[in-house]
């Protein structure tokens, strides 16, 4: 971890530029620092993730308004100040990258941070962690 997933209506997509938006935020996660200055999340376990909504209704259903919903999912375990300034740093970096968006149309954006408190199952299989493992 971390998973950010944006989830967003389909019509937001032309003036949105989701495959920059997404380098943007990954690198704004691998960005962050904890009080020590470590690395707050590994690079392998980063992952952003966009997708459109295949169905949606949003506000008056005029179909003028559109939607992008962001969630990251981190697991457990960090200080309050450091997942506030992770959540800034996100959002900080979203409204600059939303900003020409925003100047043509209304669009509701809303990014929530989960953290994952006593995982019932967290199965993982896949050789990715491997390739970033220090020596």
């Amino acid at each position: 971890m971390p998973h950010l997933v944006i989830l967003y209506t389909p019509d937001v997509e032309p003036d949105a530029d989701m495959p920059t938006l997404c380098r943007a935020l990954a690198d704004t996660l691998l960005a962050q620092r904890d009080d020590q200055d470590r690395p707050v999340f590994p690079v392998s376990g980063t992952r952003v993730l966009a997708y459109p909504a295949a169905h949606c209704a949003v506000a008056d259903g005029s179909g003028e308004h559109g939607f992008v919903y962001l969630n990251l999912r981190i697991a457990a375990g960090r200080p309050d100040a450091v997942k506030k300034r992770i959540g800034e740093a996100l959002l900080e970096r979203l409204k600059r990258h939303a900003e020409p968006l925003l100047a043509k149309r209304h669009v509701g954006i809303t990014l929530q941070i989960d953290e994952a408190p006593g995982q019932v199952y967290d199965g993982k299989c896949g050789n990715l962690h491997a390739l970033f493992r220090q020596p």
